[in-house]
């Protein structure tokens, strides 16, 4: 009888050793699964993406490459992304090439147009553009740079409240707002 009292000791007593290891263990596989878990839903419902790059071409064979630091889908309308820290190459046909730099920029992915905006410098051969506002479009084959104009070459200072490129002619038209103001000029020489 002893023995059999013993024998069922030893058997609750393993029987609860291994409950409890299997508790002790379960309960630290579902932790370590539910952290797992949690990033991954967290990445997949995320609409912010790292090291985003973009590039086109149109039928002219003009290529548009753009890059961010960092790009967030607008989660009204997926064709739109803005982008922080943008930098941009204009590859014209039969050109030399456009760089642009700004802080912020909103990309359309449907038709490739881009504002750029804040601190934006647009540099060209020996031109360089500085403003707060860029309103580029392959569509229209334009560049409007507006607020805070400031042109500069080799031998010019401009100040104006607006600079249109057309991209396919190459032709730029500086003016102001208001007709009265006079867009200042400042020789270099």
């Amino acid at each position: 009888m002893k023995k059999i009292i013993i024998s069922i000791i030893a058997f609750f007593a393993i029987i609860l050793i291994l409950g409890f290891l299997y508790l002790q263990f379960f309960k630290k596989e579902k932790k370590n699964l539910t952290n797992e878990i949690e990033p991954q839903e967290l990445s997949q419902n995320s609409n912010i993406i790292e090291n985003v790059q973009y590039s086109s071409k149109d039928a002219n064979g003009n290529e548009y490459i753009i890059k961010a630091k960092q790009g967030e889908i607008d989660i009204d309308k997926s064709n739109i992304i803005f982008l922080k820290n943008v930098s941009a190459v204009v590859n014209l046909k039969n050109s030399n090439q456009i760089f642009i730099f700004a802080d912020f920029g909103k990309y359309n992915i449907n038709n490739f147009d881009t504002i750029f905006s804040k601190n934006v410098i647009i540099n060209y051969l020996e031109k360089k553009i500085s403003s707060e506002y860029l309103d580029f479009s392959i569509i229209r084959n334009s560049m409007i740079i507006s607020k805070n104009v400031i042109y500069k070459d080799l031998e010019n200072n401009l100040e104006t409240d607006v600079i249109e490129i057309d991209i396919k002619n190459k032709s730029t038209k500086f003016y102001m707002y208001n007709k009265d103001d006079k867009v200042k000029i400042i020789n270099q020489k």
